[in-house]
This record gives C-alpha cells, sequence and structure tokens, in this order.
C-alpha cells in the first residue's frame, strides 16, 4: 500500500495527464488557424497584385472593388503596362499572382510560368481621332495621307500588332510620328493634339468619348482582340490566384466588362 505522501505526489501527475489531451484539443483550432486560416474564413482571402493589359485600366478598377466586397479580407494591387512589358515583368520574377494579357500569343509564349489560361473577354480595333474629327477619316484608307499624323503602338505590343496587321491586309501603308509602348500612351497622343489618328481598342475610345472621336473598322477589315487570364506559378497566394482568376469568367465579372464595351469570351 502506498504512503500518503506518495499518494500526494501521484495526484497532480495523474491530473494533469487527464487534462493534457483536452488541452491539446482545445489548442488545436489555434494550431490550425496558423497554418491554414481561422475556421470559417475565405480560404481565398489574402493581398492579390494582377499585372495587366494597359486596355483593362478601368474595368479592372470597377472589378477589383466587386471582387474586394464579395471577398472580405481580399485586397487586389494592380499593375498595368502593356502586355509585352508584363511579359518581361513575369520573366524576371517580378511579384505577381495573377496575368492577363491583351492576347493570346503574348500568354502562350509564358506557358511555363502560368497555369491554364482561359480567354475572360474580346476587343476590337477603331480609329481614334482628334474631337470632331478635322481630317473628316473614314477609314484605313485616309491614314496613308501624309498630312494625317498618325500614331501607332509599337510591334512588340498587341494592339501595334493588330493595327499592323489590318494595315497591311488593306494595303495601307502608314508612317507613324511615334510608336507607343501601350494603347493608353496611343490615345494620350491624339487626346492632346500631338496626332491627328491612331489606332486603339474600342473600350479606350469610348472612355474618352468627349476627348476623341470614334470611327469604326468594318469587321472585314477589322482584329479581334482576345484576353486571357491566368495565375502565375510564382505566386505566393496559390488558392486565392487560382479563385479571383475563375471570377473573371463569373456572370458578375462578365456584366462588368460587357457593360465597359468589351465583347464576350
Amino acid at each position: 500500500m502506498s504512503s500518503p505522501a506518495r499518494r500526494r505526489r501521484t495526484a497532480p501527475a495523474l491530473m494533469a495527464a487527464v487534462l493534457l489531451p483536452v488541452l491539446a484539443a482545445c489548442g488545436g483550432g489555434s494550431a490550425g488557424a496558423g497554418a491554414g486560416g481561422p475556421s470559417g474564413s475565405d480560404p481565398a482571402a489574402a493581398d492579390l497584385t494582377v499585372l495587366a493589359a494597359s486596355s483593362l485600366t478601368d474595368v479592372f478598377k470597377t472589378a477589383g472593388a466587386a471582387y474586394e466586397k464579395a471577398h472580405p479580407g481580399t485586397r487586389i494591387t494592380f499593375s498595368f503596362a502593356g502586355s509585352q512589358e508584363l511579359a518581361a515583368q513575369v520573366r524576371q520574377g517580378a511579384p505577381g499572382d495573377v496575368l492577363v494579357t491583351a492576347d493570346t500569343r503574348t500568354m502562350d509564349g509564358l506557358a511555363a510560368e502560368t497555369g491554364s489560361p482561359s480567354v475572360i473577354a474580346r476587343n476590337r480595333l477603331v480609329i481614334a481621332t482628334g474631337k470632331g474629327n478635322p481630317f473628316k477619316i473614314g477609314g484605313l484608307e485616309d491614314l496613308a495621307d501624309s498630312k494625317v499624323k498618325v500614331v501607332l503602338a509599337s510591334p512588340e505590343v498587341p494592339v501595334g500588332r493588330y493595327s499592323r496587321q489590318i494595315l497591311d491586309a488593306q494595303s495601307v501603308r502608314v508612317v507613324p510620328v511615334s510608336e507607343e509602348p501601350n494603347v493608353r500612351a496611343v490615345l494620350g497622343k491624339v487626346e492632346l493634339g500631338e496626332a491627328d489618328a491612331g489606332i486603339v481598342y474600342a473600350t479606350d475610345a469610348a472612355k474618352s468619348a468627349g476627348k476623341v472621336a470614334a470611327v469604326e473598322i468594318p469587321d472585314g477589315q477589322n482584329a479581334v482582340a482576345s484576353y486571357p487570364a491566368a495565375a502565375l506559378k510564382q505566386s505566393k497566394n496559390a488558392g486565392a490566384a487560382a479563385a479571383f482568376t475563375a471570377w473573371l469568367s463569373s456572370p458578375e465579372a462578365q456584366k462588368i466588362l460587357r457593360d465597359a464595351g468589351f465583347q464576350k469570351p
């Protein structure tokens, strides 16, 4: 039979043995929260950096605000530039979670850096002219007039490549007064009167309706730009990046894109 002193020493040990599993079970939620977030939290919540083509600047600001409202805890930072600049950033390892370009060619060239892309929208080209269209430009052929100062995006930029594609198809020779790094820069030159005309996306011209006039290009002479989106493999927020990329094809996001003038994928 054990002595009273030994029984007193053993009692706390027995109590600890009983309480330890209970405490461990209670503390399990806290450990889990550190690894994967608290129970019931949004697994897609994170700070995301989205690299997107310049022509998406306005519509993505609206889309980003809508996404953040629907996903508390998520904050989206956009980095807008010409698609070729975005591609260079990705190859150089610049921080980013999602990439959206203005052409499939640029995205395809980054296959090793991205997940599977999906086209979220399309766009068409128009001729942007000075307010009131003072040179009475009616079509692509009028851009060949030496009196008209035309600005184009550089050939490396999707809109610049599309522009030359449609001009060459119509045998229209244009010598641009400048070649710009993205579509917004082309539009800016026309807005400021530094150029008489430029080829831009329809959505960009529409956004500047009070500053420039837009001359439509017939379907048979036009080109359609496709906008693919993909999560970047370098993302440290893989779940959140995949969730936002998928959301861009959702009815809510598609309505925002349609309202801004973008066409269906």
